[in-house]
């Protein structure tokens, strides 16, 4: 096989550049390692328990209350490996690490900030549904880029709206890359054959409307009322108010999610609920919530905490979570409009109106 006529991520990326004459080409570098991560990735991932032998050590609990699996663990030691030496980074941050993670001293220090869910769904490993990695980059603070300082967890706390890229990986029946640079979104295919992301969709959108929702319905006592309002109308279907069947899904991988709903809409919620009320949502802002916001909004889908862009969130903490609706553009405002009108009345009817009988209890 050749590369003829086809568009590699190398040669995409190049392309781009060209629309920055004045561009030092350190953020393609760091793209194309953070690709060459999700290769190596996907080799692991495709093997399944083949790979058990590889595998480190693991049990410890992650700064979320996680037990990391042997997975996560090598996962997050493959991104740090392969973005540490080139002199792209300032710092990274991982949902796995509790910590920003340091360039070494022996390499040299860069303006970039990369964060990272290194694997992305891993509890489904056992049960071979497709996972994956999912990457957001900054730039660095001015007083940070260059300077040689080590990088502080403040460093990191940008809204979404200043990612410089966005993107994931997705480990399916097919590698997928999918990245965005703020000029659309492009999704790429790993050829086996020939070691290379290949183009095979440029500029994707996602439909402004759908007949697709995807929420974990066991959590469905804890919902505030404009989500229960929501999904109620859903699944009325033709008998309601929305005058039309939805089908629902839910995979329990937020990447796996995404990567549906950019490719044929939808919309997905994993909103705020009551079921921890220390927790003002599951995802995580800058891991899973920005980057994925990121590259839906450049799809001209929406992505939003049900009450604002997520986008427009400006990080309170490197771990913090976040209630997130991301998806097909109509379906999202609908949700975001149902959470500012005013709420319903639960008080009890007037005696006058209080349904009336010859017995009471």
């Amino acid at each position: 096989m050749t590369l003829q006529g086809r568009i590699t991520l190398t040669r995409y990326l190049i392309e781009e550049r060209r629309r920055f004459p004045k561009a030092s080409g350190e953020l393609n570098g760091l793209i194309l390692d953070i690709s060459l991560a999700c290769k190596a990735l996907a080799r692991i991932v495709s093997r399944g328990p083949l790979a058990a032998a590889m595998l480190p050590q693991a049990g410890a609990v992650n700064i979320q209350g996680e037990v990391q699996k042997p997975l996560d663990v090598l996962s997050n030691d493959i991104f740090v490996r392969m973005n540490e030496w080139s002199g792209h980074l300032a710092g990274m941050a991982s949902e796995e690490m509790d910590a920003p993670c340091q360039i070494p001293p022996s390499f040299p220090r860069g303006k970039y900030l990369l964060v990272f869910d290194p694997l992305d769904g891993s509890s489904n490993i056992d049960v071979n549904v497709a996972v994956g990695s999912i990457f957001s980059i900054l730039r660095a603070p001015p007083e940070v880029a260059g300077s040689g300082r080590d990088v502080e967890e403040a460093d990191f706390l940008q809204p979404g709206a200043a990612q410089v890229a966005a993107g994931y990986a997705i480990y399916g029946p097919t590698t997928q890359f999918v990245l965005t640079v703020g000029n659309g979104v492009a999704v790429f295919t790993l050829d086996h054959d020939l070691g290379e992301f290949v183009l095979t969709a440029s500029n994707v959108q996602v439909p402004e409307d759908t007949h697709e929702f995807a929420i974990n319905t066991s959590n469905a006592r804890f919902w505030e009322p404009p989500v229960k309002r929501y999904v109620d109308e859903c699944l009325a279907g033709k008998t309601g108010g929305r005058g039309k069947d939805f089908n629902m899904r839910w995979i329990a991988s937020v990447v796996a999610e995404a990567h549906r709903i950019l490719m044929r809409g939808g919309v997905f919620l994993y909103p705020r609920d009551t079921k921890d009320p220390a927790r003002p949502g599951r995802l995580r802002l800058l891991y899973e919530a920005n980057p994925l916001g990121f590259v839906m909004e450049q799809a001209g889908g929406r992505a939003s905490t049900g009450r604002q862009p997520v986008l427009g969130v400006r990080p309170a903490e490197l771990h913090q979570r976040i209630g997130l609706v991301f998806g097909s553009k109509n379906e999202v405002e609908r949700i975001e409009r149902y959470h500012h009108e005013p709420a319903a009345s639960t008080a009890a009817p007037a005696p006058l109106f209080a349904t009336r009988s010859l017995f009471r209890d």
